[in-house]
């Protein structure tokens, strides 16, 4: 698995996601078929480099963010000389998507290179949904 390949241009790591291919349990690609009207055939993800950009989860499934970025011929958001751009203005509404999570990624992947990103995107992963937020300090296990 090629996991720098399944790193999204948004910073999203494809290799966690439950709906990637590898990772889809058979319950979890029903909900996602009832949820989204969708055969169960298409559920299961390749990737959005693979997919070329195709989000289950968008509107006409097409994603603005990998348009962009290859329109720009970047390969990252981060490497863009507008980033970050309005694309990552944060906002209350739509919490249960992982924006916020896609920005600290990005400029992780900036800051410590996209190795040593890909060693730490679990514990990262982890931390953001099933941590406690603390003031300060960020989001910590109890």
């Amino acid at each position: 698995m090629d996991k720098r390949w399944l790193t999204a241009p948004c910073g999203l790591g494809c290799f966690l996601c439950s709906i990637y291919e590898e990772n889809i349990t058979e319950e979890e690609k029903t909900q996602v078929s009832k949820y989204l009207n969708i055969p169960l055939e298409e559920v299961p993800c390749k990737g959005c480099r693979d997919e070329k950009g195709n989000c289950r989860f968008g509107k006409n499934h097409s994603c603005p963010t990998w348009d962009c970025v290859q329109e720009k011929g970047v390969a990252f958001c981060y490497e863009c000389k507008e980033f970050p751009c309005e694309k990552f203005r944060p906002t209350k509404d739509g919490v249960n998507f992982p924006h916020n999570i896609k920005m600290y990624n990005l400029c992780r992947i900036k800051l410590i290179g996209i190795d040593n990103w890909i060693e730490e995107a679990n514990e990262i992963r982890k931390l953001y949904y099933e941590g406690k937020f603390q003031v300060g300090k960020g989001p910590i296990f109890e």
